[in-house]
């Protein structure tokens, strides 16, 4: 048992309030009593209620109806005011922008998606404002009433100032403060983050246990987040951008790959003077995206399917029915998945052998592939490398950055209120 504090001063009753919401927090959606929360914190039930009190006034929690007992009088239960202070969560794809927003306790409030009508930054700010807007109604709440905004972005992002440096899918984005703009319009504390780097936040609260974590945004781009000892690695700044790794092969001018399997390869020989990889299609995706990507995969499982009519592959509009197809046996299917499977491996595999990741964690659309694209994948990182990590599909799927975003929102608030309620 700690020594007791005194609830006298102000500053002592602001910390017995903190150590009173975190622990409410930490029980969290479950309602906790007053003795409790006292066997909780190391407080003696005089104080906590004396906090209670104080947080009920100022809005952070709430009474709920107490259960009805069978003996004696029921006893009086509190929990989270998840209005106090919600948060907005975006997922700014170039194709996609999804809107959430969730109250204090992480229950989700809204959820809207709207598409990119076109290509460009101009575009992606309006259905940002769309996507925000319809949220905002959608929960029924002001913009004045969110606490902390979240963006998660494509690109590679500044930390301390939340700018976008390069993001070759959305042409004209690194000239747009989008933090600077959110801050103007909800007056709270704005995060700007690449979006992979988000997913790996999201993957690395779900695990137990410190470790290295290399975590997967895998749709029709590719990037990835690398979690250390439950903190995200940002190397020099560029950390995770996979999806510019070039795979083997990927030097041929003719458009194709012998060695892995005749994957297409529009990016011609070398990288420019100036570093850049070529890219011709203007879309911005880089060699291992043009690749593997979702769109690329539905295009190889066109091509193979153009010489076996009687394949399910020949009807596949999108990856998914690649996958099913294959857990279903369809032989064409399963040469398509297990070639795109090692192009993957023989990409990440320098990453495993230098990193030496406890797991790596596929999120996005492509995480609802299922154990015929896992295995496989397993099967080929045992071949290159010493001790090939466990690979794991997120069950967050593509809600993993929007989680990730409200899980970065909601810590920003918790560690403005804990330090000032």
């Amino acid at each position: 048992m700690t020594e007791e504090r005194p609830a006298g001063t102000p500053v002592l009753r602001r910390m017995n309030r903190a150590a009173v919401l975190d622990a409410v927090r930490r029980r969290a959606p479950e309602p906790v009593r007053v003795a409790e929360l006292a066997r909780l914190t190391d407080l003696t039930r005089p104080t906590v209620a004396q906090a209670v009190e104080d947080l009920l006034a100022a809005g952070w929690l709430r009474q709920v109806a107490p259960k009805q007992a069978t003996v004696g009088r029921p006893a009086t239960r509190f929990s989270l005011n998840g209005r106090a202070a919600p948060v907005l969560a975006l997922d700014v794809g170039p194709h996609t922008v999804t809107a959430g927003i969730a109250d204090l306790a992480g229950e989700r409030l809204a959820m809207i998606r709207r598409p990119v009508s076109r290509r460009g930054a101009r575009h992606l700010l309006e259905a940002v404002d769309e996507a925000t807007g319809a949220a905002l109604a959608a929960a029924g709440l002001a913009a004045g009433q969110i606490a902390a905004v979240t963006a998660a972005t494509p690109g590679i992002v500044e930390v301390a100032t939340g700018r976008v440096l390069f993001a070759p899918s959305v042409p004209g984005w690194p000239e747009i403060d989008l933090a600077g703009r959110l801050r103007a319009r909800f007056r709270c504390a704005v995060t700007v983050e690449n979006d992979a780097n988000l997913a790996a936040l999201a993957a690395v609260r779900q695990r137990t246990g410190a470790g290295t974590l290399l975590a997967v945004q895998w749709g029709e781009r590719l990037g990835a987040g690398v979690v250390i000892d439950g903190r995200l690695h940002r190397g020099a700044g560029q950390a995770g951008e996979i999806g510019f790794i070039r795979p083997t092969g990927f030097t041929r001018p003719t458009g194709f790959i012998r060695a892995t399997g005749d994957l297409p390869d529009p990016i011609g020989d070398h990288p420019d003077p100036m570093g850049n990889l070529p890219d011709p299609a203007g879309d911005g995706r880089g060699p291992l995206e043009r690749a593997i990507g979702a769109e690329a995969i539905v295009d190889l499982a066109r091509r193979r399917a153009a010489g076996h009519p009687e394949s399910r592959l020949a009807r596949a509009t999108d990856a998914a029915a690649v996958f099913a197809a294959a857990a279903d046996g369809d032989p064409v299917a399963v040469e398509v998945v297990d070639r795109v499977a090692a192009v993957f491996a023989e990409a990440i595999a320098p990453a495993v052998l230098v990193l030496s990741p406890h797991a790596i964690v596929i999120g996005g659309g492509i995480a609802r592939a299922g154990a015929v694209l896992l295995d496989a994948i397993a099967r080929h990182l045992e071949d290159l490398t010493l001790t090939p990590p466990g690979v794991e599909l997120s069950e967050l799927a593509e809600g993993t950055v929007l989680t990730g975003a409200i899980q970065l929102a909601l810590d920003e608030v918790w560690r403005d209120t804990l330090a000032n309620c």
